[in-house]
């Protein structure tokens, strides 16, 4: 019995020792780090955009403010005037439109005539007509026992119209408003003191020329590009714009003849019918530095012109 016992324990013993060892060396797994892989960036390409012709004509000031005194300040802010420069401003940085000058074109008159130098007269396909409706400022004071508190507010309204040059239609019309405000104060005495802050007067009018820029820019956009024929020459077509006004050579692009002029009975308006497209056209290259001398070579890829008067012809896109 006794060997029976040391037998089983000489057994066991080994096992257990076997086990032991086999515990003491666990197995390490390699696991792959994932391959982080960048995301390729694509910048895309902004497209052209064919410029339209556009003019401000007028902007009126509708408003009482500049015509009085105010605060015993006699105040002479031109605000319809710092509202088309502020416009202008807005469309020309947009880079989207050919900004004809009206509000100043005496002066350009008056620099034509002392150079001899040749008007260029170039007509516009939207005008702009606009307006102040509202202007005004106010102070608001609060005086508490150790301090006070001083508000400047200047708020302005203005109303802005698109007309179509063609057909003397208003095509767009909105309103927009803008408010300014400055605050000062004081405490025991100390603190700044503020007077009459006049850039206030231009921060609402350039607000509230903001809220409606958009909706002109985009109305203005919305219109079919239009361009005309300069010349035939063989199996050439040479078209009035190029680079500047967003033409690029490779660009295709539809020519029409004129549809009839009709008056509708219904408006009493003049009204020009759809044109028939007669040929297809595309850019091969282009010539001139501006607005006003460029001009593009185009190839005809469709169609015929033969027969058919430059000025019954103009191009879309």
């Amino acid at each position: 019995m006794k060997l029976r016992k040391n037998i089983s324990f000489f057994l066991i013993v080994p096992s257990l020792l076997l086990m032991g060892c086999a515990t003491s060396n666990p197995t390490i797994e390699h696991v792959e780090k994932p391959t982080i892989i960048q995301p390729q960036v694509v910048y895309k390409k902004e497209e052209p955009t064919l410029k339209r012709k556009v003019a401000i004509v007028r902007f009126g000031n509708e408003a009482q403010y500049g015509k009085s005194a105010l605060f015993g300040v006699n105040n002479t802010y031109n605000a319809e005037k710092q509202a088309t420069d502020i416009l202008s401003a807005k469309l020309v940085n947009s880079g989207k439109f050919i900004l004809l000058e009206r509000s100043d074109i005496d002066k350009v008159n008056n620099e034509v005539e002392t150079h001899n130098l040749k008007a260029l007269n170039i007509g516009a396909d939207y005008l702009i007509v606009g307006s102040v409706s509202e202007f005004g400022r106010k102070s608001i004071s609060d005086t508490g026992v150790f301090s006070r508190t001083k508000i400047q507010v200047a708020y302005a309204k203005v109303s802005v119209r698109l007309i179509d040059v063609k057909t003397g239609q208003i095509i767009f019309a909105q309103e927009g408003s803008g408010e300014a405000q400055s605050e000062a104060g004081t405490s025991f005495g100390l603190g700044t003191h503020v007077g009459y802050d006049s850039t206030l007067n231009d921060k609402a009018i350039s607000t509230a020329i903001s809220s409606v820029v958009d909706g002109i820019m985009q109305n203005l956009l919305n219109k079919p590009w239009r361009s005309y024929i300069l010349s035939l020459e063989d199996s050439s077509v040479i078209i009035a714009g190029g680079e500047k006004q967003g033409l690029r050579v490779g660009d295709s692009f539809f020519i029409y003849q004129n549809g009839k002029t009709i008056k509708n009975p219904q408006t009493g308006m003049t009204i020009e019918l759809p044109g028939k497209k007669v040929a297809t056209i595309k850019v091969i290259s282009q010539f001139g530095t501006t607005y006003t001398d460029e001009g593009s070579v185009c190839e005809v890829v469709d169609g015929n012109l033969k027969g058919v008067s430059i000025n019954e012809l103009y191009v879309q896109k």
